[in-house]
């Protein structure tokens, strides 16, 4: 029904964003990743995955056309809906995932929450002939082009902080002349004051 939606960024919240398109105000679920790159007010163009249950309806967007796709490829997998499928692109970039996938890591995709042993391997086998090495575009794995920066998020996720509430704090930070300590200590810093 939906290809994307263009609109002004109202709110950004946990799981979900408000875009405004002509006076209406679309509710959008969607994943840390692209959380982490929106700013509230800027003109963004989502792409949409329309979905119809008997208990409403629900939009899913992402800021890039990958990530969508590959939402629709996990939502393939049996007993994967689209909260799983979030949840997946949250931890882990689609190119993470397709290296997954690839090289049949199952641990890494453990490291999502609400996606155990069994449940990581029926999602490699059934995507295994989807996937394709020539699909994975190298230097994509994060979104952060600060090696600092991306170990710094590496650490302080280690203590139990999601991706998107580390990015949130890192994201207001100015990085360029701080090393990874620095990063830490500052970021661990906004935590304690919120």
């Amino acid at each position: 029904m939906y290809e994307y939606i263009i609109g002004k960024l109202v709110s950004i919240d946990e799981d979900h964003i408000v875009l405004d398109n002509n006076g209406i105000g679309y509710k959008i679920f969607t994943s840390q990743n692209t959380l982490m790159d929106l700013k509230v007010n800027e003109t963004i163009t989502m792409h949409i995955y329309f979905n119809l249950r008997e208990d409403g309806i629900f939009l899913y967007g992402f800021k890039t056309k990958d990530e969508l796709n590959m939402f629709n490829l996990l939502r393939l997998v049996s007993k994967i809906g689209p909260k799983v499928a979030l949840s997946v692109l949250s931890t882990l970039t689609p190119n993470q995932v397709k290296k997954a996938i690839l090289n049949n890591d199952s641990n890494i995709l453990c490291n999502v929450p609400g996606i155990g042993k069994k449940t990581s391997e029926r999602l490699i086998l059934e995507l295994k002939d989807r996937i394709k090495a020539e699909d994975i575009v190298d230097g994509t794995d994060f979104i952060e082009k600060d090696n600092n920066v991306e170990i710094a998020m590496q650490g302080i996720m280690s203590l139990g902080y999601t991706k998107g509430e580390v990015a949130k704090v890192i994201k207001k930070m100015d990085t360029s002349d701080m090393d990874t300590e620095d990063i830490i200590r500052e970021a661990l810093k906004r935590f304690s004051k919120r």
